[in-house]
């Protein structure tokens, strides 16, 4: 029952990973060029504009639940799994997502390597 358990841990922590990186990535889109911001306005304009940007505060939300997810799973399985697993599923959940939501421009290289992740996941899970 416990592996069933880590799994279910192994899915929330790329679940709620992948969705603090496309929350983000959007929020430092809508900030802008950092560099150029601090030039203008100074180190506080570009905290004050990063911190008051709800996608930043909703992803910055979400890797935390994903860092406990983590922690939930490592008191189920050993690292040698969870950690591979949860990074090589986030790898493929990260391609997937920046296409579907941030309609980035995945080339091919990036989708065969996220098949070659996927099947060492499964040959991890066997």
């Amino acid at each position: 029952m416990k592996h069933a358990h880590a799994w279910a841990a192994i899915a929330a922590i790329v679940l709620a990973s992948t969705t603090g990186d496309v929350l983000l990535s959007r929020a430092m889109k809508q900030v802008g060029d950092v560099g150029e911001l601090r030039r203008r306005g100074g180190a506080l304009t570009v905290v004050g504009r990063i911190l008051s940007n709800p996608n930043f505060l909703l992803g910055v939300l979400a890797m935390t639940l994903a860092f406990y997810s983590l922690l939930v799973g490592l008191s189920w399985a050993d690292v040698s799994v969870v950690g591979p697993a949860a990074a090589a599923l986030t790898f493929v959940a990260n391609a997937l997502a920046a296409k579907i939501f941030l309609h980035e421009r995945v080339d091919r290289r990036r989708w065969i390597a996220a098949l070659l992740v996927a099947g060492g996941v499964a040959l991890l899970a066997a």
